[in-house]
């Protein structure tokens, strides 16, 4: 199988760590009404005023409206457990009509899931963003139906940036570190952020392999996670930043995503890759947020500008219970712009459908936001239409940060974490 690198892996794009809510949630054997849909999704609130209840809630209601005849009920997972609890489910024999997760090219693999064309109109089908379509199929069917993205911005404090004498965000590798030199001249705790801890390492591994033209895949779509390139960048990163003490007091094999974003939150951090909600909630607390594209190497001419990365959740449909009308006509529904765009709008996320980023009717895009969706529009994805990438990500996630450890050694590194994701491919 050809290991396209375009896919996600949005598992964490939103921290939602909630048990499921009551009047949401249900046992899997609550929907054995015939007119009955049952989707399993993501919370991705983090306390009850942000669930994503209300907008369940509401647009089911709205839909059953307009559908007398089928009801929708939703069962709200945390990101921790829904991959683990959605697999029981299907293994059991149990599996829900829908489900809207990280992951779906495992179930896509087993036969057990519709294709878009089973569900969708020709120009629903379209609709979708390009590179979260390519990313959502295997082959060239369409069965991961993308549902909010995101991409990655180089993030920098401007007002840290004024204190350190720093004018403009750098364009390539050696100003980021003279930017980051500057930074902790000033003391600046985290000049730049390198978090390459177990919780999302793969996003920042793949965000400076692609800065130095390597990535996760060759040019043919296989895996080519040891390539020159990738080595190359993790041995400028351990040489440039982390051995001079520019990345801050937590070494990066330790630092995790969410405790990187809480301190450039805190104004702790001069410059790291970040996703619009952060821009956000930065924003809330003062931060003065500036953003620009991800720093190239030197090697890189000034002209290329290299993919960023972009993530994505998915929406998939289950053929157990053979409900494929049904189902169509629920997705028909939620993907309309509006809807699309309230979920979109409420986490700070980007809708997946061309017509909900254009559509100013449908809630349009905060301004700020179409930054990131410009940059989404070019993006590469992290390659979950292969089944191994579930495992070969976990393998990125635990091992990337021991390159740039003081006695790391970065090829050695990334051929052991080769290796292991060659394994996982010849088990699928």
């Amino acid at each position: 199988m050809q290991r396209r690198i375009f896919g996600t892996g949005a598992t964490a794009v939103v921290l939602g760590l909630l048990i499921p809510l009551a009047g949401c949630g249900g046992s899997d054997n609550s929907a054995d009404d015939s007119g009955t849909l049952r989707l399993v999704a993501a919370e991705y609130g983090d306390n009850q005023a942000t669930s994503s209840k209300a907008y369940w809630d509401k647009v089911t209601a709205d839909f059953t409206t307009a559908n007398p005849d089928i009801k929708v009920q939703v069962q709200l997972l945390p990101w921790a457990d829904i991959d683990r609890e959605v697999s029981r489910m299907v293994k059991a024999g149990n599996a829900p009509d829908m489900a809207l997760m990280g992951s779906y090219s495992d179930f896509a693999a087993q036969g057990k899931l519709y294709s878009a064309d089973e569900l969708l109109s020709v120009a629903a089908e379209a609709n979708f963003l390009q590179p979260l379509a390519e990313a959502g199929s295997v082959g060239n069917t369409l069965y991961g139906l993308p549902w909010v993205a995101s991409s990655r911005l180089l993030f920098y404090n401007q007002g840290l940036f004024k204190q350190a004498g720093v004018s403009e965000p750098p364009k390539n590798w050696s100003d980021l570190k003279a930017d980051a030199k500057a930074l902790k001249d000033k003391g600046v705790k985290y000049p730049y952020a390198l978090p390459l801890g177990p919780e999302e390492a793969h996003a920042e591994a793949m965000i400076w392999e692609l800065s130095n033209g390597g990535g996760y895949a060759d040019s043919s779509g296989n895996y080519n996670l040891a390539s020159d390139q990738n080595i190359q960048t993790f041995h400028w990163l351990k040489d440039n930043l982390v051995t001079p003490g520019l990345t801050g007091p937590v070494p990066p094999s330790r630092l995790n995503r969410a405790d990187a974003f809480a301190a450039f939150v805190r104004g702790e951090v001069g410059m790291l890759n970040g996703y619009p909600q952060l821009l956000h909630e930065a924003r809330a607390k003062g931060i003065d947020v500036r953003t620009a594209a991800m720093p190239v190497s030197d090697t890189i001419g000034s002209g290329d500008n290299p993919p960023t990365v972009g993530v994505a959740d998915w929406m998939m449909a289950f053929k157990q219970n053979g409900k494929r009308a049904e189902i169509g006509k629920f997705l028909d529904f939620v993907y309309q712009d509006q809807n699309l765009s309230e979920f979109a709008n409420r986490y700070h996320l980007l809708p997946s459908t061309v017509s909900a980023s254009r559509n100013p009717s449908g809630g349009g895009l905060d301004s700020n936001d179409q930054f990131f969706l410009t940059a989404l529009r070019g993006a590469q994805l992290y390659p979950v239409n292969d089944p191994s990438w579930v495992t070969v990500s976990d393998t990125i996630k635990r091992n990337i940060g021991r390159a740039v450890e003081p006695n790391g050694d970065a090829k050695a590194v990334l051929e052991e974490i080769a290796a292991k994701a060659n394994e996982a491919t010849r088990k699928h």
